[in-house]
């Protein structure tokens, strides 16, 4: 009798759009508080150990709900398993981190020749 795929589970190779933008939406508020370095450092420590680190998601969840819903917190840790999800996030972030740097600089204008 063939069984029923959960439906938390997440296929090898596939994101769902909705797990795009949950990454999506974790890369900017990364970005937003300035944390990218340290997200980065997190990200590329945890490639060896993923599955652990989203377990360890699970156990922290009461605190992490402060970022993101219950449920989301349960799909973020799934997400994480998967060590192309980290690579992944990693790249959103730089490239967020990036267009926010840029974005700040023009937003201050020139600067004065230094001469």
């Amino acid at each position: 009798m063939a069984s029923r795929p959960e439906p938390d589970r997440i296929e090898p190779g596939a994101l769902a759009p909705a797990d795009q933008e949950l990454l999506e939406r974790v890369a900017a508020r990364i970005v937003a508080s300035r944390l990218e370095a340290p997200a980065i450092l997190a990200l590329e420590s945890a490639k060896p150990v993923s599955l652990l680190a989203g377990q360890a998601m699970i156990f922290f969840e009461p605190l992490l709900q402060v970022l993101l819903p219950g449920p989301e917190v349960r799909r973020f840790a799934k997400l994480l398993e998967r060590r192309e999800i980290l690579e992944q996030l990693a790249v959103l972030i730089e490239t967020r981190a990036e267009a926010a740097r840029a974005e700040r600089r023009s937003a201050r204008g020139p600067r004065p020749n230094s001469r």
